[in-house]
Parts: C-alpha cells; structure tokens; sequence
C-alpha cells in the first residue's frame, strides 16, 4: 500500500473520520482508522452505532488497507509541516510516514480486523441543501433529550411530505421544529427518528453550501451523505411524541419582540440564578412590555424589555436556560409569541411569512411573592 497527499487534506479527513472513533473497545481495531487506498483514499470511523466515511483523491501507486491507532495518527499529522505526506506500508504492516524531513514508522492492525459499516437499503430517500440542513440540525439539537428513560426522544424526528421536511425535537420541558420546503420533491411520504449524538455529526459535515446533501432511510440504518463524506447511524425505534396535538395554538394572547433584546433582558436576570442558586425567572406582561425579575440567596435582579401587545398583566415563570435557548436559535430579528395562562405552554413563532420555525417551552409555576 503506497499513496501521497497533500497535508491538510490528510488532516481534514483524520480529524472527520475520528469523530466516530471508539475511545474504549474489546475489538482493538474500532479505536483506529481503517484506510483503504484503491482508485481512490477511503478513511472509515466507527463505533458500533455511528460511522463515519470519507473520500479523498490521492496519487495511490499500490493498493491496499490497513488500521492505524486515530489518536496516534491524528498526533502525527497535526505536527507534519504544511508539505506532501507520503504513506507506504509493507507486508509486515509496518507504515511508514514522511513529509519534508520528518519520518515515523508505526505498526498497524490488519483490515480484516475491522468490522465492516452496515449497508443501507434505499426505502427512501431524500435531498435538501447541506447548508439547509445543517442550520436546521442546529436550531432544533439543543431541546433534544438525554434522558434515557424515553430512548426515542434523544433523537429528533425527520418528518418527509411531497413538499417539506420537517425536523422536531422534544426533551419534556420545550419543543423545537424547524420546517423547510424542500427543493426536488418526491411522491412519498415518510418519517423516522435520527439519534441526536449522529445529527451534531452531521450538522459537521454539511457546508455552508447549496450543493445537497442526500438522507437515505434504510430498514435499521440511516444515511447521511456530504460531498465526499458518510455518516451511517442506527434509526431509533418507537412512538415519538404527537407534536401536532401537544402544541396549543388557540391562544388569546399574542405579543411581538426583538429577538435580542430580549435574549439580553433575561441575560441580564440570570446572573442572580446558578446551578446552587435556582429560580425560575418571573415575568409579568403588561401593555408593551415584559418586567424580568428574578430572586434567589445571590441577590435580586429585575429589567424591563419593550414588546408590541397587550397582554393582560399576565404572569408566568419559566427555567431561563429554556427560555433563552429558544430565543436565540430562532432564526428571525423579530418573533411573536404567544400565551394563554401561567400554566400554558408559551409558544415562540415568525412574526410574518411562512411558518419556518416554532418553540414551545413550558412554564414553571411561582411562587407567592
């Protein structure tokens, strides 16, 4: 086995494919990297439920394949100057790495010891744009679950019509869903659930590019493709949440605010709270705007952010941390939310336009003052 490449790509590809890398195993070759050279250089991690596969294209003089440590590879590399990296290995498995004036020779494990990435089935598949995609992972990933006591909830639910995909995630306390049309519509209508720890792979993978990124669902297996990179992850199995029919739209009360004046209003409050010192934040809405206060042994704090609506006085608490994270992985300046009693759902959506996004976090009840 013998090929040369460029460093950084090298590199690129070492530190993508080690994501999915297993720290500790019984099988010594799932702590490493499989290469195989043959018309082109594949790199595979895996960890038993997440692979990782990606493609570079190198001068490949001899074939061949091998697994070599990923900690210690990735070392090596990240300390070669920025030159060519040759790579030759011989019968014994010895590899032998040179870049400039620096040589290594490490031993390596043989390929048959690596176990082989499940195929997946094309049931169905889908194409969105990596940089869609990839946003809407990240607008979505931080109300999934990580309690294993519902397992299907520590992913989020894909959801494929003839014209969107929607992406919905739900950890108990608040709801995130993203909602996108989709470029090349198909004819079929389909929905599984992706783990959450495979999708911030994903959302890694995926560019700030138009070009599409292809999800292929199998019979147990997922497929994420990016330019030249895979990621193969375990469907998870259940009933996930009715979302429609948890989230309260009838609602009588209706206000509007900057998004980023508020996320610094309740900023502010929250230096009183801390993980010894809880406290729901208290917030009052009167005509235009929200009083914010907050109280617990550290102090007191309150401020006063201007909205659009009258909202009755209505008082309601919520878990800050909850309350800002929706706020701020909302994709618009401006946002309406909606509200009925201090026990219902608050429900965070676009002030204009098509329905994108929506954010439900649920209230924590008060106390008396």
């Amino acid at each position: 086995m013998k090929f040369s490449c460029e460093k950084i790509l090298l590199q690129n590809a070492v530190a993508t494919t080690s994501r999915t890398v297993a720290t500790k195993s019984s099988i010594p070759a799932l702590e490493g990297i499989l290469l195989q050279a043959s018309s082109n250089l594949t790199l595979s991690g895996y960890n038993m439920q997440t692979g990782i596969r990606t493609t570079l294209d190198t001068d490949i003089t001899e074939t061949g394949s091998l697994v070599l440590p990923a900690k210690l590879l990735g070392e090596i590399i990240r300390r070669l100057p920025d030159d060519v990296v040759t790579f030759t290995a011989d019968q014994n498995l010895t590899v032998k790495l040179t870049c400039g004036n620096a040589t290594y020779n490490i031993p390596a494990i043989p390929a048959d010891d690596y176990p082989e990435l499940p195929e997946v089935e094309n049931e169905h598949s889908v194409h969105i744009q990596q940089k869609i995609l990839r946003a809407m992972i990240g607008e979505t990933s931080f109300a999934v679950s990580t309690d294993e006591v519902r397992p299907i909830h520590t992913g989020s639910l894909f959801e494929i019509n003839e014209n969107n995909l929607t992406m919905v995630s739900v950890d108990g306390f608040r709801l995130a869903l993203r909602r996108e049309q989709l470029d090349n519509p198909g004819n079929n209508n389909f929905k599984f659930v992706a783990p959450g720890n495979a999708l911030n792979e994903v959302e890694k993978i995926c560019e700030d590019t138009e070009e599409s990124a292809i999800i292929t669902l199998g019979n147990r297996h997922l497929l994420f493709e990016a330019g030249q990179t895979q990621l193969i992850c375990r469907r998870l199995e259940g009933d996930f949440l009715d979302y429609k029919a948890a989230i309260p739209r009838a609602n009588p009360i209706s206000v509007i605010a900057e998004t980023r004046n508020l996320i610094t209003s309740i900023d502010r409050v929250s230096v009183v709270i801390s993980d010894k010192q809880k406290s729901p934040i208290r917030c009052i809405f009167k005509n235009n705007q929200v009083v914010i206060s907050a109280k617990t042994g550290t102090g007191e704090a309150k401020d006063i952010c201007k909205i659009t609506g009258d909202s009755n006085n209505l008082e309601i608490g919520f878990n800050n941390r909850y309350l800002i994270d929706a706020l701020k992985y909302a994709p618009a300046d401006t946002v309406k939310i909606e509200l009925n009693t201090g026990i219902s759902p608050c429900i965070i959506t676009p002030v204009e336009g098509e329905e994108k996004f929506l954010y439900m976090v649920l209230p924590v009840r008060l106390k008396n003052n």
